[in-house]
Formats: structure tokens, C-alpha cells, sequence
């Protein structure tokens, strides 16, 4: 089935030692998450979650100039047999539920969206086939929200792709029952001038297992807040991204895993390149296991392949325990240029210069490309990378 659905017309990076992840972490959790816009003050840039972020650049999404206009972007959801795809108005119950607001640009978009689109995998079922989203920016303002709620022991394979031209700020929700299998692939691929702001809400149910993939590529700026919390003993969450950002361009990944409780998995694993002058990539996971979650393992890591000079990468890995009693936890962060040895030594085999580097930068996505699990995205995704590395040396 398919549904078309108006939306809107309406420094090098730091680990965090322990004191700093507590009181990073214990401050964006003082800030209690709304729906109202009104209960979070117009960011000037100092605050810790918004340090990073050219405000300017956010185009009004932070602090109300932004109204929906022109015609917004253009929302198709093709299903297969066995999903139910609905538009809903602002008063479903449906809405909201994984998770709630955190910032003012994600407070915004709630309390501007006018429809939203609601894809339901009905208790038990198996899908055979993606659920395809299509999000194209047709130009102006626009605010969404989307739902996405698996039934008990259902399974499914979500690709959310988007494209075009837009300013647009979302919540997605990702709603799991128990026993679960949802893999979501959220590809951002807009054109140059885009901004994207969005907040992914995964609630993960008893012994549920929920992989997000995230890609981004386009956009002027793009500003993603991927955050889970469980429901119930034996949940798993892996988060995994990979981002390739280009000379000017904001790319900015927000992590949060909330262990809240026990025996609980995260895995995280964020890898980006950057090249060109004032190519801007950041980096923020963090992870909280709370005093109730005993038996937690997580561990979360990020690499960034500096390609050329004039990039910069912030990558920040914050973790706070509240409890001894866990399986593991730990995080890795690491920024560094192209390996000259590993250059000279495929150089000296009679590979030109240019093909080395592709090539290296092929097999530092590859681990993560070869999870995606969608052949033609995982075609596409190579074949992006090869021409973002074409244009550097042309």
C-alpha cells in the first residue's frame, strides 16, 4: 500500500573523564523533558546541549521565527501486505508515547506538526519486505511526526529516506512490544541548502531488539537526537552511524541510552569522514545506567577519518553508573588522519594515490555498511562515498 502525507505546508574531539560525563548527563536530565515550547528558553549557544550548534544556521527552528510554509515536504509510505499505514490528527493517543521532548527545536515541531503518519506491525507478524518512507523536501518550513509500533513478536525493516530541499523539525517514535525485531535505516541525503532537526524515541520492550542506522550525507545542517529507554528486562539496542560531511556542511549526532532497567544491551558505533574547509562533524553519546539497572553491558565508541585540513570534529563520549552491579560498560572515541604508512604501502603496489584513498575509506565503513541489511541502500551508500571522494580530487 502506499500514502502520500502532507507535512507542513504548515577540536578534535575529548573523552569525557567521569566527572565530566556526571554532571553533562545529571544536567540535561535537571531540564525535565515537555511538550511545551514554553518550558524551554530560547538557546543562546552557551548551554552545554547546544554549545556545538551554529544557531544561526537552525533557521528559526530554535526560537519560533520558523513558520511552516510553501509546500513543506512530502511524505510516501509504501508498505508491505501485513502493515497498516494511517495519517492521524494532533489527538491520537499514539502520539508521544515513546518518548518526550528534550529540547526546544523537538518541542516546536510538537507543537506545530499537523498530520502525522502512523505505520503499525500488527501483533506476530513477520514482514517480508522494507516499509519505505519517503521524506522530500519541496522547499519552506515544515514540522512532522512519525510512528512506528511493533506488536509483540513482530518483525520488521523500516528505511526512512530523505531528500530534496527543506528546513524541517521532527519526532520519529519507535514503539517495540515484547519480543519484538525492528530495524530502522534513516538515511539523510538532502540537497546542499536543507536543515534537518530531528528526535528519535525508541521504547524497547521485554527482550525486544531494536537496531537503528543512521546516514548522513546532505544538508547544510543536520542535528539528530537518537535516544532509547526499555520497558522491560532483556532488551537490546545497537546504534549504529556513519556520516560523511563536506566542505561547510554541520553534522551534529546526539546519543542517549537510558539503562533504566536491568539486564539491558546497547551497542553504539558512529563512524564519519570529514574533508573540506569548515566541514564540521560532532559527535555527543551518552549513556546512563541507573541505580534499578543491575546487569547492564554497553559500550559505545566513535571514529572520524579527517581527510583534509579545515575540518574539525568534536566527539564526546559521556557515561555515568549508578550502580556497580553490571555486566560492562566502556567507551571509545578517536579523531586521526589518513594512516601515511597504510597510503605508501598500497601507493607501492602501483595503486594511484587517488584509488588508495578510496579505498581506504571504503574499508573504514565497510564493518558498518555490510550491517545495514538492505541491499540497495547498502549500493547506494558506496557509491555515495565514491563520489563524495571523486569531488574532493577533482
Amino acid at each position: 500500500m502506499a500514502e502520500n502525507i502532507p507535512v507542513g505546508s504548515t577540536t578534535s574531539g575529548a573523552i569525557a573523564v567521569a566527572a565530566e560525563a556526571k554532571s553533562t548527563v545529571a544536567t540535561r536530565m535537571s531540564a525535565p523533558p515537555s511538550f511545551d515550547v514554553a518550558d524551554f528558553p530560547v538557546p543562546h549557544g552557551r548551554e552545554e546541549e547546544w554549545r556545538f550548534t551554529p544557531l544561526e544556521r537552525l533557521r528559526g527552528l530554535h526560537d519560533g521565527t520558523a513558520v511552516a510554509t510553501g509546500e513543506g515536504v512530502k511524505v510516501t509510505v509504501e508498505a508491505p501486505e501485513g502493515a497498516v499505514v494511517e495519517t492521524v490528527g494532533r489527538d491520537d493517543a499514539r502520539l508521544g508515547r515513546a518518548g518526550t521532548p528534550v529540547d526546544r527545536v523537538a518541542a516546536q515541531a510538537y507543537s506545530s506538526f499537523e498530520k502525522a503518519s502512523v505505520v503499525t506491525v500488527p501483533k506476530e507478524t513477520v514482514l517480508s519486505e522494507p516499509i519505505r518512507i519517503a521524506v522530500h523536501g519541496q522547499g519552506g518550513v515544515a514540522f512532522g511526526h512519525q510512528v512506528i509500533e511493533l506488536g509483540d513478536f513482530a518483525e520488521a525493516v523500516v528505511v526512512i529516506d530523505h531528500t530534496g530541499d527543506a528546513v524541517l523539525a521532527a519526532n520519529v517514535d519507535y514503539i517495540l512490544g515484547d519480543g519484538a525485531k525492528l530495524t530502522v535505516v534513516s538515511v539523510q541525503d538532502w540537497d546542499d541548502q536543507a536543515v534537518h532537526a530531528a528526535q528519535h524515541n525508541a521504547l524497547v520492550g521485554r527482550d525486544a531488539s531494536f537496531k537503528s542506522v543512521v546516514v548522513t550525507f546532505g544538508g547544510d545542517l543536520v542535528r539528530l537526537h537518537p535516544r532509547v529507554t526499555y520497558t522491560g528486562p532483556g532488551g537490546e539496542a545497537e546504534l549504529i552511524g556513519l556520516y560523511f560531511t563536506d566542505a561547510g556542511q554541520h553534522q551534529e549526532h546526539r546519543l542517549f541510552v537510558d539503562h533504566n532497567v536491568p539486564h539491558c544491551k546497547s551497542n553504539v558505533v558512529y563512524k564519519g569522514a570529514l574533508q573540506g574547509d569548515e566541514a564540521h562533524a560532532v559527535w555527543i553519546g551518552d549513556v546512563l545506567i541507573e541505580a534499578r539497572a543491575e546487569g547492564t553491558d554497553t559500550y559505545e565508541m566513535n571514529r572520524n577519518l579527517v581527510l583534509t585540513d579545515g575540518a574539525r570534529v568534536d566527539s564526546v563520549p559521556n557515561l555515568e553508573i549508578e550502580t556497580g552491579e553490571i555486566v560492562g560498560a566502556g567507551h571509545a572515541s578517536a579523531t586521526g588522519r589518513f594512516d601515511d604508512e597504510q597510503l605508501f604501502y598500497l601507493m607501492a603496489r602501483g595503486i594511484p594515490e587517488h584509488e588508495a584513498r578510496r579505498l581506504v575509506v571504503r574499508g573504514f565503513f565497510a564493518e558498518l555498511v555490510q550491517q545495514i541489511g538492505v541491499e540497495d541502500i547498502e549500493e547506494r551508500l558506496i557509491a555515495k562515498i565514491e563520489q563524495e571522494l571523486e569531488a574532493s580530487v577533482a
